[in-house]
């Protein structure tokens, strides 16, 4: 059963709005760096313990200190395991997925899009940036009367 929405007349015609969203697409992934996830690894560092007796264990370790591109410290455990300590602020290993979002301007509202304008911008600031203008032009419209 779809729920009735309950919607304010409003007091002006449809062209007189701009409808500002954030979306994300359901079915749709996307590659994202550390940072953009809040990954754990990224933010404190992290310690990656290696065997290096076996064959995984070598390969593993000979590809982070020649092709990792990564800031680490080395230590040998007693155990004759290798440590590797990570510094946080870099990239960790793993492939981290999140869902994109679209940030969206469009005229009109909920009653339709008058001019048919709509622009997505690239960057959350971006969109920030213009619904925080759109908010000041708003004040100073109210002010002229």
């Amino acid at each position: 059963m779809q729920q009735t929405v309950n919607r304010v007349d409003p007091a002006l015609p449809v062209g007189a709005y701009q409808t500002y969203s954030i979306t994300s697409p359901t079915d749709t992934t996307v590659r994202a760096a550390c940072q953009q996830v809040g990954c754990q690894a990224w933010l404190h560092g992290w310690e990656s313990t290696i065997d290096e007796a076996t064959d995984l264990g070598a390969q593993q370790a000979a590809y982070i200190r020649t092709q990792a591109r990564r800031t680490f410290r080395e230590q040998r455990t007693e155990g004759g395991l290798t440590v590797f300590r990570f510094e946080s602020g870099q990239r960790c290993f793993a492939e981290h997925k999140t869902r994109p979002e679209i940030y969206a301007v469009r005229d009109g509202d909920w009653r339709g899009n008058p001019t048919g304008r709509h622009r997505t911008h690239a960057r959350p600031q971006d969109w920030v940036e213009d619904f925080g203008e759109h908010q000041l032009r708003l004040v100073d419209q109210k002010k002229e009367g």
